[in-house]
């Protein structure tokens, strides 16, 4: 049986509090200065873990800031520093970099990942691995129409082409999440964490790396981390989260800009990962995105009934990897570390394998 989860006066006692953020130390960080004619300019904070030759952009979703990719960015960079790379970024509205209130795009915020790839010269010719979750996907999206030559692999983790046209996504953000609005915030917390996780991962025990002392379950320490955030205002402000989330509502990408992107990047150097008990942006996103990029086309069905995930073509194999995992939710690079971390780094060797046969050098 489950423990109760810990309280939002509980968790700061407990030992573990002060450490979910790990002590990555970066190679190099700072903030650059982009948007310069774009209403700009305004600061992005970044860091730089590794040394690698082998480059990974790691994109976060809504009202994630760049710690939130710490496992991959250790995995990677850290325990595998001297072939890996990775860079990784607070967006604007989030975290350290700015918060300015004018209307966020998508395609803004990936010119300013790509203002920042500039900055540490990460320039080349099929040069960068882009990962994108969610809000992250979305800008991976742009980022790929914007810089195609320059991508080895891109990844688009439980995102989609649009949500605006077949979800109520905000009333995702503010009826289930209840983000921001004046309740208890165990009730807060315990919604948010329901909302992107699995009821069996938030119930089984954490066994994360730990510093002192692990918590009881891994939902304690989601909760943990998400009751940091939320009492460091400098960092996670309401202003920045709505423009965030505007952001992601408006967000469209077409079946023909998919497969445009598909095309031009090509469909072996692309990988969709997406679960089937994904409450934020339901499973049906995957389908389309998925079937966007392979053949051209939208809708697949029920994209807004529950079922979709029975239909024969959703599992149809084709050149874009996918990885549709039943019963999984919203966070898969954390639920399922070690399995995404594998798919990741087999789609990396197929990219960096094509860029040998290409005659792509570095």
């Amino acid at each position: 049986m489950a423990s109760k989860p810990m309280t939002a006066d509980e968790l700061p006692k407990h030992p573990e509090y002060e450490h979910t953020i790990w002590d990555l130390k970066p190679t190099l960080a700072g903030k650059v200065a982009v948007a310069q004619g774009r209403g700009g300019p305004l600061n992005i904070a970044y860091e730089l873990h590794g040394h690698g030759n082998i480059h990974l952009v790691f994109v976060m979703g809504l009202g994630g800031m760049k710690y939130a990719w710490q496992r991959q960015t250790k995995d990677f960079a850290h325990i595998q520093g001297d072939k890996y790379s990775v860079l990784t970024l607070d967006n604007r509205g989030i975290g350290e970099s700015d918060k300015p209130f004018f209307r966020y795009s998508t395609s803004e915020m990936a010119k300013d990942v790509i203002e920042v790839m500039d900055h540490v010269g990460w320039t080349g010719k099929r040069e960068c691995h882009v990962v994108g979750v969610s809000m992250g996907g979305m800008i991976a999206q742009e980022m790929a129409m914007l810089i195609p030559e320059r991508i080895c692999t891109l990844s688009l983790l439980s995102t989609a082409a649009g949500l605006f046209r077949t979800t109520g996504f905000l009333e995702n953000l503010y009826a289930r999440a209840n983000l921001f609005i004046p309740k208890a915030i165990d009730v807060q917390i315990d919604n948010v964490k329901r909302n992107l996780y699995t009821q069996e991962w938030l119930d089984a025990p954490d066994t994360l790396e730990h510093v002192v002392k692990p918590f009881p379950t891994n939902g304690d320490r989601f909760a943990a981390n998400e009751l940091w955030k939320r009492t460091h205002p400098d960092y996670f402000q309401k202003g920045g989260f709505i423009l965030q989330a505007a952001a992601a509502w408006l967000h469209y990408k077409s079946p023909e800009d998919l497969h445009t992107m598909a095309n031009t990047i090509g469909k072996t150097r692309i990988m969709v990962v997406h679960g089937t008990k994904d409450r934020m942006i339901t499973f049906p996103h995957g389908a389309v995105v998925w079937r966007g990029l392979e053949k051209g086309e939208g809708r697949t069905g029920k994209e807004n009934w529950l079922g979709i995930e029975e239909e024969k073509d959703v599992w149809e194999e084709g050149e874009v990897e996918k990885h549709f995992i039943k019963d999984q939710g919203h966070v898969l690079p954390i639920e399922m570390r070690e399995e995404f971390n594998s798919w990741f780094e087999s789609l990396i060797k197929r990219g960096e394998a094509l860029n040998e046969k290409e005659g792509v050098s570095r």
